[in-house]
Formats: structure tokens, C-alpha cells, sequence
């Protein structure tokens, strides 16, 4: 069962990508905006009442710059955004995996219906952050990608 394709600007890499891919693809343009957010997050408060709630907002900080970082490779992964760095470094990660006997999605213990149901609720998931963050941990074979991601010839 592959995943929907949706039409998209850029080359679909992964519908459904593991939340380790996901951070280890983050750019440096990412992490530039997270901290951005989380050093101006505490400017939203009044001058009062900034000495009391500076660690709630701080932390809220940085929990919505994970969140905003996240959802900007996520976007790269869906095509939604250019994403010739993440292609590239996919590649790469598929021959070296190759090369090493594993399979591109890791193995799981779960069951397969388990594992599709994990695929069901976190495909997708991070366009819907704002109302309840989901990420795939599980993995699992229900991936879908552009043509071309992965030459043919190396497969």
C-alpha cells in the first residue's frame, strides 16, 4: 500500500518520514529561525510581567520553534518547499544503507497492521501541529515518493 502522491512544486522525498530523519535533515536556516523565535518570544510581554512568566515563555519559545523547525523539513520532505539538499542527502543515505544490507525504512517488531495504522495517523500529520503534534517513530514499508528521488538503476 504506497501512500497518495499530491501535486507539488518539488519532488516528493518521503510522505511519511521517521522523526530522526526529519531533525537530522533540519538546515542551518531552520535552526536560525528557531532561535530567532525563542530569543524574541519573551518580547511579546509586557515589561511587568516579564520578570513572572520569562521560563513559560521561554519554554513555550522553544517548543514552538521545534514545532515551526519541524514542519519547515517536513515540507521539504512533502515538496511543499525546494528541497535539492534533502534529495541529495537521501541519496546518499540510500547507498550507504544499500551498501550495508538494511532496508531504506528501517525494520520494526509491530505487527503489520499496527504498523499501517501508524502510517494512517502520521502521514501527513505535521500540517496539523497547531491542533495536535503527531510523529512517525514507527517505521514501516507505506512511504510514498516522486519518481526520480531514487534512480531506478539503483534499486
Amino acid at each position: 500500500m504506497q501512500s497518495k502522491l499530491h501535486k507539488s512544486a518539488y519532488p516528493v522525498i518521503d510522505t511519511d518520514p521517521i522523526f530522526g530523519r526529519v531533525v537530522r535533515y533540519f538546515r542551518w536556516s531552520d535552526y536560525a529561525k528557531g532561535v530567532a523565535w525563542t530569543a524574541f518570544q519573551p518580547l511579546e510581554l509586557s515589561k511587568q510581567a516579564l520578570h513572572k512568566t520569562m521560563k513559560v515563555s521561554v519554554v513555550v519559545g522553544v517548543f514552538h520553534a521545534f514545532l515551526m523547525m519541524y514542519t519547515n523539513s517536513s515540507a521539504r520532505f512533502f515538496g511543499y518547499m525546494e528541497n535539492a539538499r534533502e534529495i541529495k542527502m537521501y541519496r546518499e543515505e540510500y547507498l550507504k544503507l544499500k551498501g550495508e544490507g538494511k532496508p531504506m525504512h528501517g525494520v520494526s517488531r509491530l505487527p503489520l497492521s499496527l504498523q499501517r495504522v501508524a502510517a494512517s495517523y502520521s502521514t501527513g500529520a505535521f500540517m496539523n501541529f497547531d491542533v495536535f503534534p503527531i510523529f512517525n517513530f514507527v517505521n514501516h514499508p507505506y512511504h510514498g515518493q516522486s519518481e526520480g528521488v531514487i534512480p531506478e538503476e539503483w534499486k
